[in-house]
């Protein structure tokens, strides 16, 4: 699985900005363990924000038995992820990062997902909680069939 997470940033970091690119970066690697590693463990993932597909009463995936579970019914299935970060905005123990998610799909289909991804981390520097805004339908329509 090839990596690949295009962020522009300085070399020191808030610790909620180092979490989440840790975070990408194992996603991207196909790093289950890894990135389980990173919660807290009553860490909760929303992803995205409310009722979806992925959790049909939209709140979200709790600790790290349920987070484990979201990646295997969301993560484990995309061939491989590329994350663009095109802003990011910290503050506290957060960090909002604007940009966009391509998730490689099994049959040729490429998905491109715009959205604000939340992190939030305690004083260990464990994710506590990520939140991430975006929607099904803009998401699904950037779906298309591409061959590289």
């Amino acid at each position: 699985m090839g990596v690949q997470v295009s962020w522009d940033t300085e070399a020191e970091q808030p610790p909620a900005r180092r979490a989440a690119l840790a975070s990408m970066t194992a996603v991207a690697a196909g790093d289950k363990e890894g990135w389980l590693a990173l919660f807290a463990p009553d860490a909760v993932v929303e992803d995205p924000v409310g009722p979806s597909f992925f959790d049909e009463a939209g709140k979200g995936h709790h600790g790290r038995e349920g987070i484990g579970a979201f990646w295997d019914k969301t993560i484990a299935n995309v061939e491989r992820f590329e994350f663009t970060i095109r802003d990011s905005h910290a503050g506290g123990d957060e960090v909002a990062n604007v940009g966009t998610i391509t998730t490689f799909l099994p049959g040729g289909y490429r998905v491109d997902t715009d959205g604000v991804f939340v992190y939030r981390v305690g004083e260990d520097g464990l994710i506590r909680s990520v939140r991430a805004f975006w929607e099904t339908e803009r998401a699904m329509a950037t779906a298309r069939q591409v061959t590289e």
